[in-house]
């Protein structure tokens, strides 16, 4: 695993994906900080925190697309599937690999806390709690990436894919709410990825959306383990 994770980090930086991530995450976080809390001299950050779900839901498909399709593309997922190693171990190698860069840009969002308390006393645990909460959904929406990007060896395929799979995720609240039927509607808020990450942003730590991110991100990286072992016997 630790091979894979060091060529795929090697490889976010040997091409523009890795610095295109990073500078497009810090510059909207750099417009949303100010409109929210500069110009406006407002020490709380959960405006900020709020509308980070919708960049990371625009990013981490460019983030993730060429995880495996790449290696479809090139053929060298033939080299991965029959090497002395595991699927399981290749899949987080990757995993790893592109949650340390969305990790590097989320980083940005710890220095402005820095640069808030300057200004005031901003609560502690619940910056935290968002920058936990940032964490949890973005390692979930990398899994998802990832899951989509095992499905086609054409990046554009798989960025567009999980794009389309992200915004179900988020909002599968509104999407529940078109079916009336309350128990579905109730299912899909359940299910919302967004509806989840928002509590963060209203100071509300809750174990169980903890352990929600937890299971998706899990959950994912099992299915792509799968898609590749059918690949490998296919």
């Amino acid at each position: 695993m630790g091979a894979i994770f060091r060529r795929e980090v090697k490889a976010y930086f040997t091409s523009p994906i890795g610095y295109i991530f990073i500078a497009a995450f810090f510059a909207y976080c750099g417009i949303m900080f100010s409109y929210y809390s500069l110009n406006s001299g407002y020490t709380k950050l959960d405006s900020l925190f709020s509308s980070l779900l919708t960049i990371i839901i625009v990013l981490i498909p460019i983030l993730t697309m060429r995880t495996i399709s790449e290696e479809k593309r090139s053929r060298t997922d033939q080299c991965l599937l029959t090497a002395p190693i595991s699927l399981g171990s290749i899949v987080a190698g990757k995993f790893l690999a592109a949650f340390l860069i969305y990790v590097i840009a989320v980083s940005i969002t710890a220095v402005m806390a820095v640069v808030v308390s300057a200004f005031g006393q901003p609560d502690w645990n619940v910056i935290v709690g968002n920058i936990a909460a940032l964490l949890l959904v973005g390692g979930a929406y990398i899994a998802i990436g990832i899951f989509c990007s095992s499905f086609t060896e054409n990046q554009v395929v798989a960025a567009v894919v999980s794009f389309v799979a992200l915004i179900a995720a988020s909002f599968m609240t509104t999407i529940g709410d078109l079916i009336p039927v309350n128990a579905i509607q109730t299912v899909f808020q359940k299910v919302s990825f967004g509806e989840r990450y928002y509590a963060f942003t209203y100071g509300l730590f809750d174990f169980s959306n903890v352990v929600f991110f937890l299971s998706a991100i899990a959950a994912f990286l099992f299915l792509t383990v799968r898609v590749l072992e059918k690949r490998r016997w296919g």
